[in-house]
């Protein structure tokens, strides 16, 4: 299923061929007040089961707010500007992270976590849907009303929902409402030893 609402490719470029999901995923701020159905929010966490992860511990959990009731109980712990625009957002995905097994700690608990989460922020994007990651957060506040036990980490809090139009937001929101560029690509590949640029094999 495609993107029926990609929007971000007049925006961005790519230096070198790739799937057009990666351009058309960006992170707007408008939500439609439109619940997802249970199956496609299912899809979208389903796909975020697969990502990989060292030893297959996959450490990430996702703590899922989709009544009024749920997303309110988020509210008091998410900062004052994501409130602005979030509160609209019919899914609030609150992604944790169990940072311990029986042999000790996990070293790579938000870094797997991380890939699932981009696994997750893809398949939304070609369900349609938008997603909107924050660090934004209290996480001391989010950890004591989720219940959190010790041994897991708090890594985001994600919007998910349709993406609405940008005079739904504030003013000074909507001139921010558009996909945002990347760096060169040359600015983040090295070869062989950090600051080493990347030669082509001749």
């Amino acid at each position: 299923m495609s993107n029926p609402n990609a929007t971000a490719t007049p925006f961005r470029q790519a230096a070198h061929p790739i799937d057009p999901i990666y351009l058309n995923r960006w992170s707007p701020r408008s939500f439609l007040e439109k619940e997802v159905p249970e199956s496609t929010l299912l899809t979208v966490l389903e796909a975020a089961r697969w990502a990989p992860s060292a030893f297959n511990l996959q450490p990430w959990r996702f703590i899922v707010a989709r009544t009024k009731e749920e997303r309110e109980r988020f509210f008091p712990f998410i900062g004052e500007f994501n409130r602005t625009w979030c509160e609209k957002a019919p899914v609030l995905i609150l992604i944790v992270s169990k940072t311990t097994w029986e042999q000790g700690q996990i070293g790579s608990h938000a870094f797997d976590t991380g890939a699932a989460w981009a696994f997750l922020a893809l398949e939304a994007t070609r369900q349609g849907l938008a997603t909107h990651p924050m660090t934004g957060i209290d996480f001391a506040k989010a950890r004591e009303i989720v219940g959190l036990p010790e041994d897991y980490a708090v890594q985001a809090l994600v919007a998910l929902g349709y993406q609405g139009p940008k005079e739904n937001l504030p003013e000074a929101l909507q001139q921010r409402e558009q996909p945002s560029p990347r760096n060169p690509i040359e600015d983040s590949i090295y070869q062989g030893a950090f600051g080493q640029p990347f030669q082509p094999l001749k």
